[in-house]
């Protein structure tokens, strides 16, 4: 049998640590190595004890869970980190941080489980280390309904700016996330993604031909069969992929 995963709680509310305790108590093969009620507390203590996963709430006052997160990520002790919170307002906030899971408050018993397991299959996979996070996002978190959801970078077929908002388009379905056009330009891996106008990111392998009409206007032919007008300051750029810049 694998060794148990060592299990450390943060959040500020104590009744949300005693109803924790409870639902990991239910959990096989996992062993609770300590609590804390806040952020400062949770780094002495995770120095201390190097919990293999971190159940981390996220809204606390004083150091909150992402600057927690962040801390761990450059210490040696760095534990699968878990966020659970009762708003979904931080999804884009802990984008950029390599969690494991989010869950909503009040947690299920089934869903801890299952984020449990996540949590052990990334361990094992690392050999009891996480690689280090890439310098581009390599996810989102998105309301869903009465939830989140985690999307991959790479499964993104395109992005398109809505005011204050970026559309996240993947298939048929597409969610809002607040950000600026330029702040995730700069944040994408430019191997994957290409702006080919001021209000629209392409995935790169999702551009199938460019065309150009008789007013010289240029468009990227995508594989589904749309078309996506080209700006003429990046048209540049989108040449590049077939060599002709």
């Amino acid at each position: 049998m694998a060794e148990p995963l060592r299990i450390m709680v943060v959040d500020d509310e104590p009744l949300a640590i005693e109803r924790l305790q409870l639902l990991v108590a239910r959990c096989d093969n996992v062993v609770l190595v300590g609590t804390a009620p806040d952020g400062e507390a949770a780094l002495r203590l995770a120095e201390a004890v190097r919990p293999d996963v971190m159940l981390l709430d996220i809204a606390m006052p004083g150091m909150d869970g992402i600057e927690v997160a962040r801390a761990l990520s450059r210490s040696d002790v760095d534990p699968a980190i878990i966020f659970i919170t009762a708003f979904d307002n931080f999804a884009v906030a802990a984008f950029d941080v390599a969690a494991v899971d989010y869950l909503m408050k009040p947690v299920d018993g089934e869903r801890l489980a299952r984020a449990l397991d996540r949590a052990r299959g990334t361990l094992e996979k690392g050999k009891g280390k996480r690689r280090a996070p890439s310098r581009y996002v390599e996810e989102f978190w998105v309301p869903d309904h009465h939830g989140l959801i985690r999307i991959a970078a790479r499964d993104i077929d395109r992005i398109t700016a809505e005011r204050d908002y970026m559309r996240l388009h993947v298939g048929n379905r597409s969610w809002l996330i607040y950000r600026t056009i330029g702040k995730l330009e700069e944040e994408l891996d430019p191997e994957l993604f290409i702006r080919v106008h001021r209000s629209v990111i392409l995935r790169r392998d999702t551009i199938s031909g460019l065309t150009r009409d008789d007013g010289g206007h240029w468009a990227a032919r995508l594989r589904d069969g749309g078309e996506i007008r080209i700006g003429r300051s990046h048209i540049g750029d989108v040449k590049k992929l077939a060599g002709r810049a």
